[in-house]
């Protein structure tokens, strides 16, 4: 997503930082506001203008259930950079393409299966890198516990080789 396009002021979240529009304390001690592109900051008719769409259009999208914002505390619909996003996204796809809303919004839940999936796959495939480095430290350490004054046997295995025996005169 082209941050440039939406707004100005919304900064990158930190990893296990504070949640996206919560107040912070600054060294400085005063309260300060971290935004990300999913904090809901938009009044209606905010998003309307930096969508390019009519107000209405926007509450018609939330009732169809393409582009659902954020509530307030009085049910007012606050809409965040990403909301932005899809709509221009919606727009796109109705105007530029000629798709149908019920097709838009199985688009949008297909986009969001994808995302969830690949999210999911990360997450096993770090899991499996931790498993495989857990096993190869194990074994190691059994290797490292071998007592280097034993030899160990090797059981002789059925050999096909073929010998020819000539007796003595």
């Amino acid at each position: 997503m082209n941050r440039d396009s939406i707004g100005v002021g919304l900064g990158d979240g930190l990893p296990g930082g504070p949640r996206p529009g919560r107040p912070t304390r600054s060294p400085a001690g005063n309260a300060a506001y971290v935004l990300t592109e999913d904090t809901p900051v938009y009044v209606i008719s905010v998003a309307a203008e930096l969508s390019g769409l009519h107000p209405q259009t926007l509450r018609q999208y939330d009732r169809l259930g393409l582009v659902c914002p954020d509530r307030t505390a009085g049910r007012g619909r606050r809409y965040s950079a990403r909301d932005i996003q899809q709509l221009r996204e919606v727009q796109r796809l109705s105007q530029d393409e000629g798709i149908n809303l019920a097709g838009i919004k199985r688009i949008i839940e297909l986009e969001n299966q994808v995302a969830a999936l690949q999210s999911r796959i990360t997450e096993l495939a770090d899991s499996l890198e931790g498993a495989a480095s857990a096993l190869q430290q194990r074994e190691a350490a059994v290797h490292a516990s071998y007592r280097r004054d034993l030899v160990p046997y090797q059981q002789v295995t059925q050999s096909s080789a073929l010998v020819v025996w000539r007796p003595k005169r």
